[in-house]
């Protein structure tokens, strides 16, 4: 692995966006947390961050870590590069279930999990993940490649005694009934939960981590904020997805870890806990499931 990762693998698209400007940082959190998913490697914005000025700008606001997610061979290995160029990141690594059928038409699934297995045993890697179904944006015919890579990350997250980061958009049943059938490793996340709050009984009821992002703020997100009332608070974790989902009222402008607090603000507020309350515990849950940032 390389000491300096490139700065970006990716570029977000700018259509339909009005402002590109990072927003001001909001006010520091007196109890640090860390950003539970993020994807630093796309640029975003009419002033790009580097890797090094996210992770400043995080830590001056109160948020001490990010877990660099993956989608791709690319970006797996990006991951594994940040984390170990800097002790603020740790990595999770995948093939995302929109690039499994992909991988699979151009006969390269089995090499690319093949690349992620060895990524995974990289010590600075502390997931596999973003793994899990999305029947949204892919179609029913070729969903096939998306369970036959869910359940081999499945097996590398067992396999290298790691979490899971799941991604599930339109998929809830199919992703609960693959849990239940394969055997879910031991410590499995969901990433910007997007269910409600039968759902969210389901997965606590299972021991499994739901994480949320910042469409619980949306106005139209009340399942996810009904989701939240019922999650055990030693099972709430918070993240960005950024660039994306940034919170209210900067929906629709870059994200980024700095933007956390405002997040977590919102679900202390919906929770009626003090912010540090919610900030200790969600610190303690995240180094609960990837373990010490600092080795």
């Amino acid at each position: 692995m390389s000491e300096n990762p490139s700065q970006y693998v990716r570029e977000r698209a700018a259509e339909g966006r009005k402002d590109l400007r990072y927003p001001p940082a909001p006010e520091p959190l007196t109890v640090p947390v860390y950003d539970n998913h993020a994807h630093l490697e796309i640029t975003d914005g009419v002033e790009p961050l580097s890797l090094k000025e996210q992770l400043d700008r995080a830590e001056a606001v109160g948020v001490a870590g990010v877990v660099q997610a993956s989608g791709d061979v690319e970006s797996s290995r990006w991951a594994v590069d940040a984390a170990a160029s800097d002790p603020r990141v740790l990595a999770a690594v995948a093939i995302h279930p929109n690039d499994a059928p992909v991988y699979a038409e151009a006969g390269r699934l089995d090499h690319a999990i093949g690349v992620i297995d060895e990524l995974a045993a990289h010590p600075r890697t502390r997931a596999i993940g973003e793994t899990g179904l999305d029947f949204f944006r892919t179609e029913e015919e070729r969903r096939g490649p998306q369970f036959e890579s869910f359940e081999a990350h499945i097996a590398l997250a067992k396999k290298h005694s790691i979490a899971m980061q799941i991604h599930d958009r339109d998929a809830h049943d199919s992703v609960l009934e693959t849990l239940t059938r394969v055997g879910a490793p031991e410590t499995t996340v969901f990433h910007c939960f997007s269910g409600d709050d039968a759902m969210a009984r389901v997965c606590a009821n299972a021991g499994y981590y739901l994480s949320f992002a910042g469409n619980v703020t949306f106005k139209n997100a009340q399942n996810l904020r009904d989701a939240l009332q019922v999650t055990p608070l030693d099972r709430i974790l918070v993240e960005t997805d950024a660039p994306f989902l940034t919170p209210v009222p900067l929906r629709g402008r870059p994200n980024a870890p700095y933007l956390v607090p405002l997040t977590l603000r919102f679900m202390a507020a919906e929770l009626g806990l003090a912010v540090d309350e919610l900030a200790a515990q969600v610190a303690a849950n995240t180094l609960e499931v990837y373990g010490e940032f600092a080795d």
